[in-house]
């Protein structure tokens, strides 16, 4: 398997330079400037235009490209023109934040989905399996911007108990004050996507549980004796997780690439929010660097899954 892994990461090589070379092209055909209101109202034309000369912007985009590419392996992303930073380091403060919240989505949305699933499908058709398909139905319907809105509106402004903006307390000193501070900012944006991500992995289990319980091979093994417990435990939830660990790899690597939607809405400083203020203010450094990377945790997405196919089945090989 580890050829096989290793084959799969060197085809992403060129996929990676074909991402990045329609990224590059797209980028610079959006209107604008990264330069035009940026610095002050009052910069004139003239100025502009030396911006724009001395950053190689009036370049030919294959020119630029191949400028970018030069630094990229130098171990230089650029620098970004709206933050005046380069963007390594820029990313670098973001992703701290985005893994953080991503984690505890992630594990909240199986901590969640997985006993409802489990418990859906074992009471197929009573009140039980009613009740849970009602609440995934009610999840899969209603936006998830007005979720996010509704439960920043009532938990944070209504009742105050969770803040709504940041990532850390400015007065938060210390490991244990600044980790708490940072828990305690996580928990609501968290919670909500958990409650938003669970009605598929819900939906994919129950029917997994529900097909696995009627299949020959449990009602084999019910007829030798074997208890509920173990046939649950041995026999229908290991095939029933099959479709939840091809979606798992993807799972990951897209809450790592942040929620625009959560990180707006919260002003949390994460991978989506940094992304969105790119596109916004034409920051191409930025843009280059976080879209080529969203390329990348996609892939990875892709090859995470097989391999957690191949775990909980070992008659499935990655290819």
């Amino acid at each position: 398997m580890w050829k096989t892994i290793l084959r799969r990461i060197l085809i992403m090589i060129p996929e990676l330079i074909i991402l990045s070379v329609i990224v590059f092209i797209i980028s610079k055909q959006l209107p604008g400037d990264p330069f035009t209101g940026s610095i002050s109202p009052k910069t004139s034309p003239e100025q502009l235009h030396h911006l724009m000369k001395l950053n190689g912007l009036y370049d030919p985009w294959y020119q630029q490209y191949w400028n970018w590419v030069v630094h990229l392996f130098h171990g230089d992303l650029g620098t970004s023109y709206e933050y005046q930073e380069p963007v390594s380091a820029l990313i670098a403060s973001r992703v701290v934040n985005t893994f953080w919240l991503a984690l505890l989505t992630m594990i909240m949305t199986y901590a969640i989905g997985l006993p409802l699933g489990l418990y859906a499908g074992r009471h197929e058709g009573k009140l039980q399996d009613t009740l849970v398909r009602i609440y995934s139905y009610m999840t899969m319907s209603v936006p998830f911007f007005v979720v996010l809105v509704l439960g920043c509106w009532i938990f944070g402004y209504g009742l105050n108990i969770f803040p709504t903006t940041g990532s850390v307390s400015p007065t938060a000193n210390g490991f244990f004050p600044v980790l708490f501070s940072r828990l305690y900012h996580m928990i609501l944006p968290a919670t909500l996507g958990a409650l938003f991500a669970t009605s598929g992995i819900t939906q994919y289990l129950r029917s997994g549980v529900i097909d696995a319980k009627n299949s020959n091979y449990v009602k084999t093994a019910k007829a030798k004796g074997v208890s509920t417990k173990n046939i649950y435990k041995h026999h229908i939830l290991r095939n029933a997780l099959l479709p939840i660990a091809a979606f798992a790899g993807y799972s990951i690597t897209g809450l790592l690439g942040g929620s625009l939607f959560t990180e707006q809405i919260f002003s949390y400083p994460g991978m989506g929010l940094l992304f969105l203020n790119a596109v916004n203010f034409r920051d191409y450094t930025v843009m280059t660097a976080l879209v080529l990377l969203y390329g990348f945790l996609s892939l990875l997405g892709t090859l995470l899954s097989d391999i957690a196919l191949s775990v909980i089945d070992p008659r499935i090989r990655v290819k």
